[in-house]
């Protein structure tokens, strides 16, 4: 079994990180999104995604959906990791109380990109973090209200042709090109990429599991 090794505040390689890792971190995802906006806040932590059913159960609410998947997802992973904190999380648009997931196929993209035009919707995410040896288990759910900028349908098929909508709930991503579909925000940004990042270092800060770095760089000489 390796051994966590916590960051070092000062080393070379930590210049304009705003975070150490102190306990052994695990992301349950295999998303990109994810994964860099954590390493941008200078967490070090493990990939280890889980592969599970994600069909929403007949009936169930959106919020709870969410919360249920990464629960779930966090659960598994952690079978694996018994000392380790682990964090999932999932996302969903939601449009009139329907969950609207990651499109089929471009046809699906561009039917979800136009229902959602000129209109509001809601990005939830669901996050959980647990430890199985601590017996923790935290879950929350973060709702962002989006508005869309009206356009036609082949605005929505010029901005499917580009590719970024097969992998995103909704058919879109808001980091990407698709920031031009969307007129305002009410809500946390990073929630729409994919994790509400000012809820999660709250959570992972208080629970020691990081801490803010310290400031200790040397003065700079000129000449």
């Amino acid at each position: 079994m390796s051994s966590f090794i916590p960051d070092q505040p000062d080393d070379n390689e930590a210049a304009g990180e705003m975070f150490a890792t102190v306990k052994p971190l695990v992301l349950a995802s295999a998303s990109p999104r994810r994964k860099r906006m954590l390493t941008e806040l200078g967490l070090h932590f493990r990939i280890c995604p889980a592969s599970l059913d994600e069909r929403p159960k007949e009936g169930e609410d959106p919020g709870d959906y969410v919360c249920r998947i990464a629960e779930e997802k966090a659960r598994m992973v952690g079978v694996n990791f018994a000392s380790e904190w682990i964090l999932a999380a999932d996302t969903t648009v939601v449009l009139d109380s329907e969950a609207l997931g990651k499109p089929r196929d471009s046809e699906e993209a561009v039917t979800m990109l136009c229902r959602l035009a000129g209109r509001e919707h809601f990005v939830l995410t669901g996050f959980t973090l647990y430890c199985r040896r601590e017996s923790f288990c935290h879950v929350d759910c973060v709702a962002t209200r989006v508005r869309f900028a009206p356009f036609g349908r082949q605005l929505a098929r010029a901005y499917v042709r580009t590719g970024e909508s097969l992998d995103k709930a909704g058919g879109y991503g808001i980091q990407g090109k698709g920031g031009m579909l969307v007129a305002a925000i009410d809500g946390s940004y990073s929630n729409v990429v994919g994790l509400p990042l000012a809820e999660i270092s709250d959570l992972l800060t208080e629970l020691g599991i990081i801490e803010i770095r310290s400031s200790r760089c040397k003065p700079a000489h000129n000449g």
